[in-house]
C-alpha cells in the first residue's frame, strides 16, 4: 500500500501509475505493481501439547469419537468480546479435540 507524499491519502493503483484521490498527485512509474501475491502455506499447530495437558482440569464429558467419559477442558475467547467464549475439550484416552459454542 502506498501513500501520497503531499497529503498522506492512500494512492489508488491504476495499471502502471497511482493517483491520489484528494490532491490528484500522480506517481507515474514510481510504484511497483505486484501482479501475483505470494500465498503462504499454513502448518497445523497442536492445540494442546502433552506437556500442557496435565495443567488443564479433567471433567466428565463423553468423547464424540471413542466414547471415553473424561476430557481435558479449557476456554478461549474466539469471537468478539460481547459473545460467549468457546469451550474446548480433549479426550484423555484418544486425544480427540472438539469444541462447543454457546
Amino acid at each position: 500500500m502506498e501513500f501520497c507524499p503531499k497529503c498522506g491519502a492512500v494512492l489508488f493503483q491504476l495499471k502502471k501509475n497511482s493517483k491520489c484521490p484528494r490532491c490528484n498527485y500522480s506517481a507515474r512509474g514510481k510504484v511497483k505493481i505486484q501482479t501475483s501475491e505470494k500465498i503462504e502455506k499454513r502448518k497445523e499447530v497442536a492445540v494442546v501439547s502433552k506437556k500442557q495437558a496435565s495443567v488443564f482440569p479433567i471433567i466428565a464429558e463423553v468423547c464424540k469419537k471413542c466414547g471415553n467419559k473424561e476430557a481435558y477442558f479449557w476456554t478461549v475467547q474466539t469471537r468478539s468480546g460481547d459473545e460467549a467464549e468457546t469451550k474446548f475439550f480433549k479426550c484423555t484416552k484418544c486425544e480427540f479435540t472438539w469444541r462447543e459454542y454457546r
